[in-house]
């Protein structure tokens, strides 16, 4: 495992640039969650490693 930088992690800089924005009403706040929600989405299906097991689509 390669040693942690020192400085602010990536991630927490984003998540606090997330944080700063003010949502202006309950529609834009539920976008901002969607958002949120597409990327860990996108984040688990690149990380899925698991294997097809049905024949039937190949």
């Amino acid at each position: 495992m390669s040693k942690a930088k020192p400085g602010i992690d990536k991630n927490l800089r984003n998540v606090v640039a997330d944080l700063e924005q003010p949502a202006v009403n309950s529609h834009h706040a539920q976008q901002i969650q969607q958002d949120t929600n597409d990327r860990r989405h996108q984040d688990s299906l690149n990380h899925d490693k698991t294997e097809d097991m049905n024949p039937s689509h190949s």
